[in-house]
């Protein structure tokens, strides 16, 4: 096991989110657990913005229940992967362009979304679950978010 400095663990938080263009949310609705990929853009490492159908059964699930979970990850467990619970909070006005916009400057392929009915959604993360097994970061180390007022 490798013993990893505050910085070093939000270096590998920052890193990590910066080498993917998609994550896995997890939610929890009346209709039960549900898994989905999709596309999303960082706003630090605490803040994470991407965009829902509107029909769709992550976004029911969120309306009921904001509790969501979070991996970012290849799928394989030897790359560096994150894990968090975070808070989902829709998003409208000037705050729904921006997060189109960042979105669409991190992974441009996303613009093709943005034309179907979606709605815009922020995970605020409080901490985070960093682990790199290839580089003896297990078990995983964790990097807490800001505290709030």
């Amino acid at each position: 096991m490798t013993t990893l400095e505050p910085t070093a663990v939000a270096d590998l938080v920052r890193n990590t989110l910066a080498a993917h263009k998609s994550l896995f949310l997890a939610t929890a609705g009346n209709t039960g657990p549900w898994v989905g990929g999709m596309y999303f853009a960082e706003r630090g490492e605490f803040t994470l913005d991407l965009v829902l159908e509107d029909r769709g059964r992550t976004l029911a699930a969120i309306r009921e229940n904001p509790v969501v979970s979070v991996v970012v990850s290849t799928g394989s467990p030897m790359q560096p992967f994150l894990q968090a619970q975070a808070f989902a909070e829709l998003v409208g006005g000037d705050e729904d362009a921006r997060v189109r916009e960042l979105l669409v400057a991190k992974v441009p392929e996303a613009a093709a979304f943005l034309g179907a009915p979606v709605t815009a959604v922020r995970l605020n993360v409080p901490k985070w679950r960093a682990t790199d097994i290839a580089n003896g970061v297990l078990p995983g180390v964790e990097l807490p978010g800001p505290r709030l007022p």
